[in-house]
């Protein structure tokens, strides 16, 4: 079982390119990006009040951006919780395994890419809490 913390999810300041045209952010594997990617995906049209996440990766790596407006990712890894406001497409906040996430608080038109460590597997998902956190004491029943 992997032993992460919220102390190793970080946020990483992703290069910019400013031009009086418009600014360009570009980010490769094993460089600005901790881990070799092999899925993006995006969500938008969130409703107001409504929240995405609610659930933990037993494998999966992943850098999230909020690359149009703003929200907020709320992680806790069984023992200490740490909030991270994304409203800067410049930003990416690095989430390792075993972290529990939620993201809330959208604003409105607010759209966030997610770049991933693995293609979607479905047994890497906990999407219960008091599940996570038995997976997260250590237990072997998981």
């Amino acid at each position: 079982m992997t032993h992460t913390s919220v102390s190793d999810c970080r946020l990483l300041e992703l290069p910019r390119i400013e031009r009086p045209q418009g600014n360009l952010t570009a980010v490769e594997s094993g460089r600005e990006i901790p881990f070799a990617l092999a899925r993006v995906y995006y969500f938008y049209d969130i409703p107001g009040g409504e929240g995405r996440g609610g659930h933990a990766h037993r494998q999966l790596e992943q850098v999230i951006v909020a690359v149009m407006g703003s929200f907020e990712v709320v992680l806790d890894d069984g023992s200490g919780r740490r909030s991270f406001r994304l409203d800067r497409a410049y930003h990416g906040l690095y989430v390792p395994p075993m972290i529990w996430r939620e993201l809330e608080g959208f604003s409105s038109g607010g759209i966030g890419v997610v770049l991933a460590s693995e293609r979607y597997l479905e047994d890497d998902y906990i999407r219960d809490y008091d599940q996570f956190r038995v997976q997260k004491s250590g237990s072997s029943d998981g």
